[in-house]
């Protein structure tokens, strides 16, 4: 058995007790600071911010905690879960924290809570050390939700200002090794809905052996006052959310419907 690293700690920037959109069941979903994309779309800017200061000496408003107390916070919704809900964390991008991540699922594990990661992959590589703490995360996560932007690498640096390759060698890996997985898309108009390049991501995902689910997520607007009050200029001003014909015309495109 592994040894539980000392005083690892997770940059927290928010939780949700009763989440029913990231994971099977209800879940409680952990939503970790940092983030190296720069989504135009991104309904949540306020978690970019530096997911590794010093923990000794946190930057104002910073929340770092511990995998034990984040658990024991958790558990007290255990009895909503039932049979198929558990924990989720989320961001920002969690990779970035995968110390702490890796920490918390194994406790999880030894008490037998489902495990889901909700990942945009950014962080992703066969590099050391993070490629063998990776490997090692994926032992005790039950289920990793991709979020996959864009197929088309320029398009993805435009939206993201990241490249998409590792992210797409991350969904191989996982397909590789039996890991189920759930991929995501963000539907935006005239910016993700390209009928080549949706044909494309239908392709990909059809070549991957653990996908359990492919979801259509439509672009919303919710998060943009928090771009306001962050002094940021909104990437998509003007673009409007995916009507009902065109979130159909993508799923048909993605084989969800006939």
């Amino acid at each position: 058995m592994r040894q539980m690293e000392q005083n690892v700690l997770g940059n927290i920037h928010s939780v949700e007790s009763f989440g029913s959109a990231d994971g099977p069941g209800v879940r409680y979903i952990i939503f970790l600071k940092g983030c190296q994309m720069r989504c135009k779309y991104c309904h949540n800017p306020d978690t970019w911010g530096t997911p590794c200061g010093t923990q000794e000496n946190p930057r104002p408003g910073e929340n770092w905690q511990s995998p034990e107390e984040i658990l024991a916070k958790a558990k007290r919704y255990k009895n909503y879960w039932k049979k198929n809900g558990g924990i989720t964390v989320s961001g920002g991008e969690a990779l970035l924290q995968i110390d702490f991540l890796l920490e918390l699922f194994t406790l999880a594990k030894k008490e037998g809570i489902h495990t889901c990661l909700d990942t945009s992959g950014n962080p992703f590589t066969t590099e050391e050390p993070f490629f063998s703490k990776f490997k090692k995360l994926m032992d005790v996560t039950d289920l990793v939700m991709l979020d996959i932007k864009e197929m088309n690498a320029k398009k993805h640096r435009a939206l993201t200002g990241q490249d998409n390759a590792n992210i797409l060698a991350m969904a191989r890996f996982l397909s590789d090794n039996g890991k189920a997985m759930w991929i995501r898309h963000v539907l935006v108009p005239g910016v993700t809905d390209d009928e080549v390049d949706l044909t494309e991501l239908r392709t990909f995902v059809e070549s991957l052996k653990t996908v359990e689910r492919l979801e259509i997520l439509p672009y919303h607007t919710l998060g943009v006052f928090k771009w306001k009050e962050l002094g940021l200029t909104y990437g998509l001003e003007g673009v409007n959310p995916p009507t009902t014909e065109e979130v159909q015309r993508a799923k048909k495109l993605l084989g969800l419907i006939q």
